[in-house]
């Protein structure tokens, strides 16, 4: 099997002219009716988008061909989910780095109309891990801009909602400490397995990761100024002593036409193999609140340089 291009760019992935099967919400991942069978290990059931009947269920082996874009991106293959691992959530069992790519919108670029925001989530191969979407209204996304609340749905490769993002409506600067950021992760969705929330400091960007029980379990430390020309910018994933580093969060330099003249941006998200599922899934979280904190632009706004902004 041809090993996939690393990190590659990839369009929407789209149905054939003339395919009138069930689709899946817009924004998604879309394929034509295949068969596709189920990891060995869990129950029978059938999925949206894709034909009934299809063999799934113990004793099937693993899909040899995944779905592929027209870029000839790979799905992860699904490994053998671990124990009291949430549903979806064994694709992190096996990885200790993730790629998130954000898709530009060609609306957004030639107009400036805020658009929701979609990303890929990708293994250091640049298989396809996940896909995620944003869920909002017109009225909140262009006014309340990177501040608005929002809900993204992550799905896999069957189209399965896995992890769920809310983040409601807070301050966005560190003039008023008693309504800072906040985010929960939800896994599967309705059942909060974290929470992501931003300390109070006058220069650098700080939050606290939480676990289902509301639990300190990482710090998370920006740099003091957001912004750097032909550089990564790095948020440290630390122990609650700030100690030790256990992962990183990286806003990586797309290049200057990408940089200069749209907000997709592209990051990197490393930690350790050993790390339960459940926070690696609260990190990714992570990511996406930084992401709209530090690097959306919305209309003539520019991106924030600090917390003091």
């Amino acid at each position: 099997m041809e090993k996939p291009n690393k990190a590659a760019e990839f369009p929407n992935p789209t149905y054939p002219p003339g395919y009138a099967g069930n689709q899946v919400p817009y924004g998604y991942p879309q394929y034509p009716p295949q068969t596709f069978q189920n990891a060995p290990g869990q129950a029978n059931y059938a999925l949206q988008g894709y034909p009934g009947g299809a063999p799934y269920g113990p004793g099937v082996p693993p899909v040899q061909n995944q779905p592929s874009g027209p870029s000839g991106a790979a799905w992860m293959q699904a490994p053998p989910p671990p124990l009291n691992c949430p549903p979806g959530l064994e694709y992190l069992s096996q990885i200790d780095q993730i790629l998130v790519h954000q898709q530009i919108e060609l609306l957004e670029v030639l107009t400036g109309f805020e658009t929701n925001n979609k990303y890929e989530i990708k293994n250091s191969l640049g298989q396809r891990v996940y896909f995620a979407a944003e869920e909002n209204d017109c009225c909140t996304r262009n006014c309340c801009g990177p501040s608005r609340p929002f809900t993204i749905r992550i799905v896999d490769n069957m189209g399965q909602e896995v992890i769920t993002l809310q983040r409601p409506l807070r301050c966005s600067s560190c003039c008023c400490p008693c309504c800072l950021q906040e985010l929960e992760v939800q896994s599967p969705p309705g059942t909060p397995v974290g929470y992501i929330k931003q300390n109070w400091h006058p220069c650098l960007p700080k939050f606290t990761v939480q676990n289902e029980a509301k639990i300190d379990v990482f710090k998370i430390i920006g740099p003091c100024v957001v912004c750097s020309c032909c550089a990564d910018i790095n948020f440290e994933v630390k122990s609650m002593d700030e100690s030790s580093v256990v992962g990183r969060i990286s806003k990586q330099w797309s290049g200057f036409v990408r940089e200069a003249f749209t907000d997709a941006d592209n990051f990197g998200i490393q930690f350790p193999m050993d790390l339960d599922v459940k926070m690696k899934a609260v990190m990714v979280g992570a990511c996406f609140l930084i992401d709209f904190m530090f690097f959306e632009q919305t209309g003539d706004k520019n991106q924030r340089a600090g917390v003091w902004q």
